[in-house]
């Protein structure tokens, strides 16, 4: 006789929590072998991917130090608009760094004022790079500058050198003397010949900067003669180069004037009244001297005291 037997249903499983996910990288008790350890590893990794941009990663760096153009200033209308339009193009080349003017004097803002308004700035508060644009170590680059510096303890300040001689200072003006219809090369009998105009100083350093630019003209234009002219303080002035040039064969229609201005103002208006030939405009907003100014704050920056530099004061004076 056969027990009879009772089916009986199989209960339902209660509700549990999912199973956790199979760990991909199982972690034994034993000491890891080859293999494990580059498990451990590739674990390790995908957990922070997320943290990884795909286009790399740059650790956040300080905001770099304002780059303060200091121009000389002046009364003529047309200078502000020219020192404004070079920082314009300054900005573009560079975007984000931040740019400010101060003037020596005769202009708005002075350059005081300037270096005050640097101690709440949103960016780079503290820091600065002033950038002369001026063309040779006279006065205003070797006493001034430091002297505002010095008067503005809250900044950790630079001076770069000034804008001549340089082979971009050069670039512009070749190019301005072009735009005023100097010859590209003597023609039917006529001697080319060039004043490069500059404001002048006392100082002689200043002088030798004139003239080094002077002879990196020359060489740009081919060997036509240049000489230096000053509108003030220094010798020889632009009608005595004139002259000079003039007694060495040079017709007067076919000398030049060559304006070594960052812009308009009294100095250069005479210079280019006294022309005999062409008078090229100063230089204004050219793309190589918003280059250059660029490449002066770098300079300064990456100058060592102590050999490219100079210690005065609070300041660190590029040379």
């Amino acid at each position: 006789m056969t027990a009879s037997t009772t089916n009986h249903p199989t209960p339902e499983p209660s509700p549990a929590a999912p199973p956790p996910l199979p760990d991909p990288c199982p972690r034994p008790a034993a000491p890891l072998g080859a293999a494990g350890l580059a498990c451990e590893i590739t674990a390790e990794l995908s957990s922070r991917l997320h943290t990884v941009r795909l286009h790399g990663f740059r650790r956040p760096t300080a905001p770099p130090p304002a780059l303060v153009a200091v121009a000389h200033g002046s009364r003529h209308p047309g200078a502000a608009p020219a020192v404004r339009a070079l920082l314009a193009r300054v900005r573009a080349l560079r975007p984000g760094l931040p740019v400010h003017l101060g003037h020596l004097e005769l202009d708005e803002p002075p350059l005081h004022d300037t270096l005050a308004a640097l101690r709440d700035a949103p960016t780079a508060p503290g820091s600065a790079v002033l950038v002369p644009l001026l063309f040779g170590h006279g006065h205003h680059v070797t006493r001034d500058l430091p002297a505002a510096l010095a008067a503005a303890p809250h900044l950790n300040g630079r001076i770069a050198t000034p804008l001549g001689p340089d082979a971009l200072l050069v670039e512009a003006l070749h190019d301005r003397l072009l735009e005023a219809g100097f010859p590209t090369s003597p023609h039917h009998g006529h001697r080319p010949a060039v004043v490069l105009a500059a404001a002048g100083s006392r100082a002689a350093r200043s002088a030798r900067d004139t003239a080094r630019t002077a002879r990196l003209l020359s060489a740009r234009l081919g060997g036509v003669p240049v000489l230096p002219g000053y509108a003030s303080a220094a010798s020889p002035t632009v009608p005595e180069a004139v002259r000079a040039l003039t007694d060495r064969g040079h017709p007067p229609r076919d000398i030049a004037v060559a304006a070594c201005f960052a812009a308009p103002g009294r100095f250069a208006d005479q210079c280019a009244a006294l022309a005999p030939g062409p008078a090229a405009a100063p230089l204004g907003d050219h793309p190589a001297l918003a280059r250059l100014v660029l490449h002066r704050y770098d300079q300064a920056l990456c100058a060592r005291t102590g050999s490219a530099t100079q210690d005065i004061g609070a300041a660190t004076v590029a040379v």
